[in-house]
């Protein structure tokens, strides 16, 4: 084996190592844990919160694991909250969003239909963390989701790509990583800066007219980096730092997703703009 095909696979392990120290060890019974009190499609929105609320979990995350704290904190707000399972490679059980991002959001499409179908609403609010908070983009501009979606809120999003605090610099260094990555973790490859999927994606502008979007990120971001790139530009954006809100906030990439309530607020803020109350440390405990 020629040398530089001894250090390829090393190096795409630790790509992806380094998004896998990102997940929780709770995802490792991801199947088997109930998503006790939302994914009920006998709820009806109530009138002050007509749209479901549709949550998309990141890379390597699921449908349950994801949210255990966002899905009830909504819930008992009154909202009717669903979330769904993408990105599934064969062979690969319990960890998600790894596969062609693409064919990702036509699984959110389809999810988003069923949706709406059985609550009856014209339209859905989206919330999604990391990949989830990007991914739903090309489904607003490519699959007709504009006219499906009046919200989208991204926690963490990377959505002009990831260098992952620089270590996908180090690609070009190792003739056929890259083609390795896309080869077994296309989602991963996906979200490199510069990678085709994210220069369609964003061709033409962030946005698409009629949505509303908002994205909440933090400073202390270790894997959707540099934590600008999660910005979005529109006429309709409202760009968000946490330790704006807070500064004593100290959440990086995981921990904005899956138990800031200060975070949770500003989506909450978000998604009910006429009823938002100021964020600050103090949302912790509201």
């Amino acid at each position: 084996m020629l040398p530089w095909k001894r250090v390829v696979r090393p190096l795409a392990a630790l790509l992806l190592a380094a998004a896998v120290a990102t997940v929780p060890a709770a995802t490792a019974h991801a199947s088997t844990a109930p998503s006790s009190g939302w994914n009920d499609y006998s709820c009806k929105p109530s009138s002050s919160h007509p749209r479901p609320v549709v949550l998309v979990h990141g890379t390597l995350g699921n449908s349950v694991d994801n949210w255990l704290s966002l899905a009830p904190y909504l819930k008992d707000r009154g909202y009717c909250v669903f979330s769904l399972d993408y990105g599934q490679l064969s062979g690969v059980p319990l960890f998600y969003g790894l596969g062609p991002i693409d064919k990702s959001a036509q699984q959110l499409s389809d999810y988003v239909d069923k949706v709406l179908s059985a609550t009856g609403a014209a339209k859905a609010d989206l919330v999604g963390h990391s990949q989830g908070g990007m991914m739903p983009r090309y489904y607003l501009k490519f699959l007709g989701g504009a006219a499906k979606v009046n919200a989208l809120v991204g926690l963490a999003p990377d959505n002009h790509g990831t260098d992952l605090d620089g270590l996908t610099n180090l690609l070009p260094y190792f003739p056929g990583a890259e083609d390795l990555i896309k080869a077994t973790t296309p989602g991963l490859a996906d979200q490199i800066v510069g990678s085709d999927f994210l220069t369609k994606l964003n061709a033409g502008g962030d946005t698409v007219p009629g949505v509303h979007y908002t994205v909440i990120a933090t400073k202390y971001d270790e894997v959707a980096t540099p934590w600008r790139n999660q910005y979005l530009s529109g006429s309709d954006v409202h760009n968000v730092l946490l330790q704006n809100l807070c500064p004593l906030d100290l959440s990086e990439h995981v921990a904005i997703g899956l138990f800031d309530r200060i975070a949770f607020h500003e989506v909450a803020n978000a998604l009910d703009p006429a009823r938002a109350t100021d964020t600050t440390c103090a949302s912790a405990f509201s």
